[in-house]
């Protein structure tokens, strides 16, 4: 994604659709983006009711965060009219859940096509299952085709851990290969993406170090299941004062007469190319764009 696309998504908050507490606090999270969730949070007998709120929640509202509805797998008795109906409402975004290969994102977007739903409604999709991991890279390529829809990627690391039957470590060590996997795959596509949740919300600390971790590993964001959580997600994906500070000299250093035209210069004993001008001016872009 590139700056002139970029949207922060260091917060996404999951919010059941059922729970109408959670939904009016909305408009005073300071998160990113919200997910309404249709699919695990809501019974079975509640899932319509559910949706058919999903208008009202979106209709009017002032969009402080990026709006994104998690439905019910497509292939559930659920998913098509989940679908269909989300997108009258015209939400930021829709969350595929369970994919498996690149035809569960053609036929969400084919649908969301044949019903006239505005191009600014994208498709985000969940990757909580092997079958999803194994065709990563063929699934994340649709990030290259606007008219795919696909603009994010979601990791359920709860569903690859019951999946898999790995064990769910603190360290989460054994989901390590499989989450760089996603950051390969995601850059690959020119996708952000998302990690997965933090079960516990009342252990900030850890929280906070996982934060750290997931974007030392070049994540775009966490997913969250509760407010408690935002600020934290928001430190840790926000630009340090230290790589700011760097971003500004590189930019200062090849705006020096002298360097004009230099594709290498030295700075502070460091060699310095251009690529690393680039990076410098994208990181104080997106600074920018998100106040820090």
């Amino acid at each position: 994604m590139t700056v002139d696309t970029y949207r922060p998504r260091r917060s996404v908050l999951y919010i059941p659709a059922s729970n109408d507490k959670a939904l009016a606090k909305i408009g005073s999270l300071a998160c990113d983006a919200v997910i309404i969730d249709l699919e695990d949070a809501v019974l079975s007998a509640d899932k319509k009711a559910a949706r058919d709120k999903v208008a009202g929640i979106l209709a009017g509202r002032e969009r402080r965060c990026e709006m994104v509805v998690r439905i019910n797998p497509l292939a559930s008795e659920w998913g098509t009219h989940d679908l269909l109906a989300v997108a009258k409402a015209e939400p930021d975004g829709i969350l595929l859940p369970k994919i498996g290969t690149p035809r569960d994102i053609l036929e969400a977007g084919d649908l969301l096509d044949d019903n006239f739903a505005p191009d600014s409604v994208k498709l985000w999709a969940m990757v909580e299952t092997p079958r999803a991991l194994l065709n990563i890279g063929a699934i994340a390529e649709f990030g290259r085709d606007p008219a795919s829809r696909l603009n994010c990627l979601v990791t359920g690391t709860n569903d690859l851990v019951k999946a898999t039957g790995i064990m769910a470590t603190p360290d989460r060590r054994y989901l390590m290969p499989w989450l760089m996997q996603l950051v390969l795959a995601a850059r690959a596509g020119g996708l952000d993406v998302i990690d997965g949740v933090a079960n516990d919300f009342r252990d900030l600390d850890a929280f906070a170090g996982e934060c750290a971790e997931a974007a030392a590993m070049g994540f775009d964001g966490k997913s969250l299941i509760h407010p408690a959580q935002i600020e934290a997600a928001n430190r840790a994906f926000s630009p340090s004062p230290e790589a700011l500070a760097r971003a500004r000299a590189i930019r200062e250093a090849f705006a020096r007469r002298e360097n004009a035209g230099k594709g290498v210069i030295a700075l502070d004993g460091r060699m310095v190319e251009r690529l690393h001008l680039a990076e410098a001016e994208k990181l104080l872009a997106k600074a920018a764009i998100i106040g820090a």
